[in-house]
């Protein structure tokens, strides 16, 4: 089956009945996670525009001090993060088409070969919003999958961000549809620079969708503890946030992302 079959409105009422039924029955134990465990989750985040450099220092250093799963910065930061954590089990992690997706795909692929060649092993690419709005389903799935066969190529982690609060709950089981057949690793649910970030309704579904072929990133917002134990529990296995450094140590951060 093609993803051109699954995109079908059939189809998605359908899953979307199906999602609807799952949840009543959804009777799953919740997850509890240690700091260190939840930390190997996380994706210590600094994309404000205004970020400098000893901010970016600060950031990996908290990054290699907690073991977090990687830093992630934006692209004219990567080789600056490589060389500061090249000695430790953290990745380097970037956006692509941030944080708008609305770039042409030419120029989000060379920024992530760019990005690659830098020392990213993780790039996290913006889903052109509009153009799935427009039903423009063949550019979106082009889009991805160029991101999705480079990754593949270097041996990089994909993530394609949704920006899940500009979508209807169709929408977001079709761009879910395409990432899948597209090839990317995950799904993720938010920039944090738009109107609101993750929430557990979206991470439930986007996970109910990709099932167990790709797995799910919440981000935007997740400033304690309990947000990150909530979104894991509803399918996440990856944060994005700012606030990684108390949300480990149980306190809450006001951060924006």
């Amino acid at each position: 089956m093609s993803w051109k079959d699954l995109v079908t409105e059939e189809n998605i009422k359908k899953i979307l009945s199906d999602f609807s039924e799952f949840e009543k029955s959804k009777n799953t134990p919740e997850i509890k996670l240690s700091a260190q465990e939840l930390a190997g989750m996380i994706d210590h985040t600094l994309l404000k525009s205004d970020a400098t450099i000893s901010e970016i220092n600060q950031l990996c250093e908290e990054a290699m001090q907690n073991n977090f799963a990687s830093v992630c910065v934006n692209p004219s930061y990567v080789d600056t993060c490589f060389n500061l954590i090249k000695s430790s089990n953290v990745k380097v992690c970037t956006v692509i088409g941030f944080p708008l997706g609305a770039t042409t795909t030419q120029s989000k692929f060379l920024e992530a070969e760019e990005a690659i060649k830098n020392g990213a092993e993780e790039l996290d690419m913006v889903i052109n919003i509009g153009k799935l709005k427009d039903n423009d389903y063949q550019f979106v799935f082009e889009d991805l999958n160029s991101i999705a066969d480079l990754s593949k190529k270097h041996l990089c982690t994909s993530k394609v961000i949704l920006e899940t609060c500009l979508l209807s709950d169709e929408e977001k089981v079709i761009a879910c549809l395409l990432a899948k057949e597209a090839g990317l690793n995950f799904v993720k649910t938010s920039t944090g620079f738009s109107k609101s970030g993750a929430t557990v309704h979206d991470v439930a579904l986007m996970k109910f969708v990709v099932g167990d072929k790709l797995k799910v990133k919440a981000s935007g917002g997740i400033r304690s503890y309990e947000d990150a134990i909530a979104m894991i529990n509803a399918g996440a296995t990856r944060l994005g946030a700012s606030a990684g450094v108390k949300i480990i140590a149980g306190q809450k951060s006001e951060s924006s992302y």
